[in-house]
């Protein structure tokens, strides 16, 4: 990954703080496959929060800046490679970066052990 500027770290920052202000430890992020390429290579996911109102928050942009990657042209943020569930992939790293020294309060178990990790805190479901 490139090095980052002081702008861009900045960035990074807020949009990190927006996030922990959205998120909470188990709640369920729903992506959506915008478009995937014709090699197969590189997909277009959006991710969203429900809201209770039965609105959606739309989470793409902070994601996107938040973990580096970039926006289509369908508004999803454009991720690389196969052979795994890119959906989870983003999921996981977006908990990772909201929670890098994992989370207060366990918020499930993993292997029979109370889960206190990051990466885990967020649920994930495909739209």
């Amino acid at each position: 990954m490139a090095k980052r500027t002081k702008a861009q770290e900045a960035e990074r920052e807020d949009a990190l703080k927006e996030l922990r202000k959205m998120l909470r430890p188990g709640m369920e992020i729903r992506t959506i496959m915008r478009n995937v390429s014709r090699s197969g290579m590189q997909r277009e996911i959006s991710l969203v929060v429900p809201r209770r109102d039965g609105s959606i928050n739309d989470l793409t942009r902070l994601t996107c800046i938040a973990l580096g990657y970039r926006r289509g042209k369908y508004d999803g943020a454009i991720v690389g490679g196969c052979g795994m569930d890119m959906g989870f992939h983003l999921v996981y790293n977006l908990g990772r970066a909201v929670w890098p020294n994992g989370t207060k309060n366990p918020h499930g178990k993993r292997n029979g052990e109370p889960d206190r990790d990051g990466g885990y805190a967020l649920k994930h479901r495909w739209l």
